[in-house]
């Protein structure tokens, strides 16, 4: 199983995430490429962390908003938002191969991942940006527009699902504006032990299946590296291999 966190997303003096500690647990970075958080520092230096220690790197592209932290969805035409998606993978790669890594993967980030996941033309452009910039790995939720429309394209789709955010009965994430939205760190461990077999419990009580091959900690959640931390720790002591899906 991989672990991954969206790491990267301050900006100038603003620190948001514990990158450090993020890279001691993690197994998968998704960095921000400067759309919705990061700049050219933070990403070199998140490259550089990853790099000493091992960590994937991936791409997570957003929005050109940084006002709204990439959460506002826009009506960005397909051909422009394939270009952005192009040019935030660039701007990556260029700090990324300085430290010896490649840019491994493409994770949308906020209301673009959400949008590419119910929009064919959103996700196409998705698709299209990764073409362009030569990544050939997605990672996103499984069952929605954004993976169909991938593997449709030869992109290969690696599955995941979110450690710390609750779920609907119909397999979708509550919406962030609704009240226990994002989950505590004591829920986001027993979840994420959940989600390694394959079920969690939704917000209704139902059992649902979700498929993962990598599970999500929110960078930007209060706590984040604490709670990083911990789910590693219980899928390491319930003996499931914790590893980068390249």
């Amino acid at each position: 199983m991989d672990l991954n966190a969206d790491l990267g997303e301050g900006f100038g003096r603003w620190e948001l995430t514990d990158d450090a500690a993020l890279l001691r647990v993690v197994t998968s970075a998704n960095v921000a490429c400067g759309f919705h958080a990061g700049d050219p520092a933070t990403l070199r230096d998140v490259c550089a962390a990853a790099a000493e220690r091992g960590v994937s790197v991936g791409a997570q592209v957003s929005y050109r908003d940084l006002a709204g932290f990439g959460r506002r969805e826009m009506d960005v035409p397909a051909a422009e938002l394939a270009c952005e998606v192009a040019y935030q993978i660039g701007a990556l790669r260029v700090f990324a191969e300085a430290f010896g890594t490649p840019v491994r993967y493409v994770k949308p980030h906020g209301a673009l991942y959400h949008r590419a996941g119910r929009d064919e033309v959103q996700a196409r452009a998705v698709a299209e940006g990764m073409a362009i910039a030569s990544v050939g790995v997605l990672l996103c939720r499984a069952g929605t527009a954004l993976e169909r429309v991938a593997k449709e394209t030869g992109i290969r789709v690696v599955a995941e699902a979110f450690a710390d955010r609750a779920y609907t009965a119909d397999g979708r994430l509550v919406p962030r504006g609704e009240p226990g939205a994002v989950l505590t760190p004591e829920a986001a461990v027993a979840q994420a032990l959940d989600l390694a077999s394959g079920e969690v419990t939704a917000v209704g009580g139902e059992r649902i299946r979700v498929e993962a091959d990598s599970i999500c900690v929110h960078g930007d959640s209060p706590g984040a590296a604490r709670t990083a931390a911990a789910v590693r720790s219980a899928l390491d002591d319930k003996g499931i291999k914790v590893e980068a899906f390249n």
